[in-house]
């Protein structure tokens, strides 16, 4: 009777899953992101420790922009997430705190905490379910887990973010973003520090 209601079981959890992954957009071009105006939904995510922590009581601390990366493997996120290090001087003075998440394996942030020399935090979001809930998630191609997996020595993600940058206020409310398709191309220092000015008065 135990084996029945597991497999049972089993198969329900298997029908979801599919469900879910049926509704990922399989391209980059096709996701359909949360619009400027609208606010996060809750999540956990985790720690460089593996402890969970949760969004929400990030966000609270104070006026955030929240990048979305795909993951420590990518050299494109790396130059990005060393630049806004290079720039959180004069983020931290303009009132923000810089956050980065991707669906990295928790053990992989800390090297690349390390390899950036980063001083903000950084979080995986195991499974990529808020990456999914903000409607930033596609399909990870088969030839980049591959990849992903030789990079990491981790199976990769199911589903890997648009690169993204969200700037928010206290309360997760998407006061700008920029989303890319094109994961080689990522928002300049200029327009993101201009953005932060443009938006001082508002919070």
């Amino acid at each position: 009777m135990i084996r029945k209601l597991l497999f049972i079981f089993t198969l329900i959890t298997l029908f979801f899953s599919n469900c879910i992954m049926a509704q990922v957009p399989k391209n980059a071009e096709d996701i359909s992101p949360l619009l400027i105006g609208e606010r996060l939904p809750e999540a956990n995510l985790l720690d460089v420790e593996g402890e969970d922590v949760f969004l929400q009581d990030i966000l609270k601390e104070k006026p955030t922009i929240l990048v979305f990366y795909r993951g420590g493997w990518c050299p494109y996120c790396n130059n990005q997430l060393s630049s806004l290090a290079e720039l959180e001087k004069e983020i931290l003075e303009l009132g923000f705190q810089i956050v980065a998440i991707s669906p990295d394996h928790y053990e992989s942030l800390k090297p690349t905490v390390d390899k950036g020399e980063l001083d903000y935090n950084i979080y995986s979001d195991s499974g990529a379910k808020l990456i999914q809930d903000i409607g930033i998630g596609f399909k990870t191609p088969e030839k980049a887990k591959g990849y992903i997996f030789k990079k990491t020595n981790k199976n990769a993600t199911d589903v890997l973010p648009v690169p993204t940058v969200f700037i928010l206020d206290t309360k997760g409310k998407i006061l700008f973003e920029y989303i890319n398709p094109d994961y080689s191309t990522r928002l300049s220092s200029e327009l993101l520090l201009a953005s932060l000015k443009a938006l001082e008065g508002e919070l």
